[in-house]
């Protein structure tokens, strides 16, 4: 573990001054008195340590402050954790509060008015409290599921820490949380959602990738029944690969990331032209596609399985986690897939229940784009009434649990959530999207960038019954695992050739792990 994962330590006394202020202290003598110099030319010589040299830690020393890699945290300066807290976090507040301010002033009842100041002011006190790097207190009791949860964490393990001290997932994560508690202990404003503009507007300037995938899918998809049997597995297999890079290219549209980004930007993020995938694989780092078809090819011989989304972010990604999901059924991959959101408005722009409902609804029935064709228009009217019908009939099914929102990572899931661990334990394959799930899938630490992916996500793949996990994520962050054996080179050759390349959402992995089915004997063990 190199230095830098520790605290500054320009504050601190060296322990030999420390221990003789102390002996002052009680004696009466002033504080400020010569150092105590040593020599120290016959001890063994100062010595780098490496990151791996004492790492992972075993698990049971594993918990949320003492991860089984160096941790990052807001105050590494080296560290994207470092411009997050700093700075993404108190501009996406402050958007937040000029949405609320913007509602406020549409509002005429008094009663709505003055419970509404009441957010805004709420949000004033964590925008100051982040500003001023406050100690993180306890969740207020909102009525919300996940209570419990925060503050048994934050009791155990962060007592005393700050916003930018903390693990940077917890207290980013944290923040959220206390952002959902300014409008939950309100009366009239408890399901607001300040990033619902921001949704809607982002998928509304995804028109042109829209279009291109719904006038390629809105008719369901089936191979001529002639086509000789190796030609149409191929030919799946080809459409497989390309949907599943829609899918994971899908998540270049962050909305915590494209703050101040222009349309012409978003659509070159989203495009879907072949062209542009074939060009784009090649920053697939860690690429697992390969085993992946192998999964969902054996889970057709058996007749479709059941195939699970942890979903990342609403509008055009979740439309493209759509198109995908629709594949998945049409094709016989799977008989039943279930989507896994957030209970309230969490990281701008994850999925919550508002949003899956609204991208249906306005597919259907809504009037957002201007400037199509009828055919166009048509096209996308059939793709979400398609979808609509899927729900009706069971085969698509929107879930939410507490878990998602809270601050524990996925290594703690089976004992934080064991009915959760166990509900996944019964899918076939679980496809965690998106930046922020695969952080908390591994701990959100400096890893080496060529540990094992199963090994990274700890319990999510040796506890007994853990599912076949998926990771499809863009890179927008400082983790990195899973890029092989020359993992380690291909890392340190990208910071020296692109420093940002860790965050800047043109590197990917498709990761995935084998799982360990059997009988789950103790889920807290």
């Amino acid at each position: 573990m190199t230095s830098e994962y520790f605290p500054p330590t320009a504050t601190r006394l060296p322990f030999l001054e420390r221990a003789a202020n102390t002996t002052r202290l009680h004696s009466g003598e002033p504080l400020l008195s010569p150092r105590i110099v040593l020599s120290l030319g016959n001890l063994p010589r100062k010595r780098e340590i490496t990151i791996d040299s004492n790492w992972p830690m075993s698990p049971s020393k594993v918990n949320p402050e003492n991860p089984p890699w160096p941790v990052f945290r807001g105050y590494h300066e080296f560290s994207f954790a470092h411009a997050t807290m700093g700075h993404r976090l108190p501009t996406i507040l402050g958007k937040g509060i000029d949405d609320v301010i913007r509602t406020l002033n549409d509002q005429s009842g008094e009663d709505e008015i003055i419970d509404l100041v009441a957010c805004i002011e709420r949000m004033n006190i964590l925008m100051a409290e982040l500003s001023e790097n406050a100690t993180l207190r306890p969740i207020v009791d909102d009525d919300e599921a996940d209570v419990t949860l925060w503050n048994k964490e934050i009791a155990k393990h962060f007592q005393g820490r700050t916003f930018m001290s903390a693990p940077w997932v917890f207290a980013e994560a944290y923040k959220y949380r206390r952002l959902r508690e300014c409008f939950s202990v309100s009366k009239y404003w408890k399901d607001y959602d300040v990033f619902f503009r921001q949704k809607c507007d982002t998928f509304s300037r995804s028109q042109e990738a829209v279009f291109e995938l719904s006038m390629r899918f809105a008719e369901v998809n089936q191979l001529p029944a002639e086509m000789d049997e190796q030609i149409a597995v191929e030919k799946e297999r080809l459409m497989f690969h390309e949907l599943t890079q829609i899918c994971l290219w899908g998540n270049s549209t962050d909305l915590s990331l494209l703050i101040d980004m222009t349309e012409e930007q978003i659509k070159s993020l989203q495009s879907t032209g072949g062209d542009h995938l074939a060009s784009t694989e090649k920053n697939i780092l860690g690429n697992d596609l390969p085993q992946l078809w192998d999964t969902v090819k054996a889970l057709k011989a058996a007749g479709g399985g059941r195939i699970d989304f942890v979903l990342d972010n609403a509008g055009f990604e979740l439309y493209c986690d759509f198109v995908y999901a629709d594949f998945l059924i049409q094709s016989g991959f799977a008989k039943e897939v279930r989507f896994h959101g957030k209970r309230y408005p969490w990281f701008v722009s994850d999925v919550t229940r508002k949003d899956w409902n609204w991208l249906l609804n306005t597919m259907v029935y809504g009037q957002l784009f201007d400037k199509v064709s009828d055919q166009e228009r048509r096209s996308l009217k059939k793709l979400g009434m398609r979808w609509k019908e899927y729900e009706k009939q069971g085969k698509w099914i929107y879930e939410q649990h507490p878990f998602w929102c809270s601050g524990w990572t996925f290594w703690e899931l089976h004992s934080e959530a064991p009915d959760l661990f166990l509900h996944l334990s019964r899918s076939d394959l679980v496809f965690f999207k998106g930046d922020l799930n695969h952080r908390k899938l591994t701990y959100d630490c400096a890893a080496p960038a060529s540990t094992p992916f199963e090994k990274a996500i700890g319990p999510m793949a040796s506890k007994d019954g853990a599912p076949k996990v998926c990771s499809l994520r863009t890179i927008k962050s400082d983790v990195v695992v899973g890029l092989g054996e020359g993992g380690d080179g291909t890392a340190k050759r990208l910071d020296k050739e692109e420093p940002g390349w860790k965050i800047s959402g043109k590197y990917a992995v498709v990761l995935l792990s084998p799982g360990k089915p059997g009988k789950i004997v103790d889920l807290k063990s």
